[in-house]
């Protein structure tokens, strides 16, 4: 499925459609409405819509079609009017009347013609490490061919497109954000996926072997709550290991999880259950988490959680399992935690996916 009337004029907008759809389908690349890719045309962009998942590229209309040049001049000149980015909307080629990715800004400001941004576990991983350039370079002298550079943290959105338009100018192939993923650039559809298949393999990171998970003694724990074993099996790699508890309780690690999830994790004590355990954080004054850890046993998720939610539970379980053990981490502080769960932008991706999770 293309979207609006004139996708049929882009070159390789279908193939494009298919890259996205498979970043989309690869929880180790991204998840959920996670990660936004983009095509741009004759002065025009096609973006990823902010809510949509890339997984869905090609089945639903995901795509909205924006003028680059005014999005590029308003980002430079401080504009607001470049965080939201409706206002650079193609209307006559938006039928489905989507909203742009909050990230749209950065996909303007890169010249190339394709820009893929995933949540890929591998990238977060290393980019949360102290030590995270060196790591990266060691990695990424390998692809000797391509050019790559870092990104410090800024919120998603502006902030974070005017620290990738300071290096835009220089064509970078690869960009990785520390705390949040990575950029994979090209001219061509096919160029970009030769390169996100060459980068991945580049930043692959061993994870820790985990033993299997009890669900049978976490239904046990979740009876009567308003909690259930995560569906999802790999979900509960968090609970399985020590190292792996530790470093996702120890503070927020990249931007989806703080907005699905919270921007903190339970741990139930030992037999304890979720009932108890709800019944004492209440007696504190506390909220309850979303996510609740049984060490040993397995994840538990709160039954009022999203699709979207749920998926970024996977996507903990898989970025703490790469981290080497009693590696130095990089937290988001909390004052970056705060503008991300007060942010309007999210907020509206947050009711998208309520929606989708009421019809799913």
């Amino acid at each position: 499925m293309t979207s609006g009337n004139r996708t049929q004029d882009i070159p390789g907008f279908e193939a494009f459609l298919d890259l996205s759809r498979q970043i989309g389908s690869d929880v180790l690349k991204t998840q959920g409405a996670g990660g936004n890719t983009s095509i741009k045309h004759d002065g025009m962009m096609w973006v990823k819509a902010s809510g949509t998942w890339l997984a869905h590229a090609g089945a639903r209309e995901i795509m909205v079609p924006l003028e680059v040049a005014p999005l590029v001049d308003a980002l430079r000149a401080r504009d607001p009017s470049a965080e939201k980015a409706t206002d650079f909307i193609i209307s006559d080629l938006n039928a489905s009347g989507l909203r742009p990715s909050i990230e749209a800004s950065f996909h303007a400001a890169l010249p190339q013609t394709v820009v893929a941004h995933y949540h890929c576990v591998n990238a977060i991983a290393l980019s949360v490490l102290e030590n995270r350039e060196k790591r990266i370079a060691e990695r990424m002298e390998k692809l000797t061919d391509l050019t790559w550079t870092t990104i410090p943290y800024r919120r998603p959105g502006t902030p974070l497109a005017r620290e990738i338009e300071l290096v835009a100018a220089n064509r970078p192939d690869v960009l990785i954000l520390y705390n949040h993923g990575i950029i994979v650039t090209g001219e061509t559809v096919e160029q970009v996926r030769d390169r996100i298949t060459r980068v991945t393999e580049a930043l692959t990171m061993l994870e820790r072997p985990v033993a299997e998970v009890d669900v049978a003694a976490l239904t046990a724990r979740a009876a009567g709550s308003n909690f259930h074993a995560a569906e999802d099996r790999g979900s509960h790699k968090t609970a399985l290991d020590p190292s792996s508890i530790k470093l996702a309780t120890s503070g927020s690690l990249y931007p989806d999880h703080v907005i699905f999830l919270g921007t903190e994790i339970g741990v139930l004590a030992k037999g304890q259950t979720v009932n108890a355990y709800c019944e004492a954080r209440l007696a504190q004054n506390r909220t309850v988490p979303k996510m609740l850890l049984a060490p040993d046993v397995g994840v538990l998720l709160a039954n009022e959680l999203t699709d979207g939610g749920r998926v970024m539970a996977r996507c903990l379980a898989e970025v703490v399992a790469r981290i080497p053990e009693d590696a130095p981490v990089v937290y988001l502080g909390p004052d970056q935690e705060y503008e991300l769960t007060h942010w309007e932008a999210e907020q509206y991706r947050q009711a998208l996916d309520r929606k989708a999770s009421q019809r799913t």
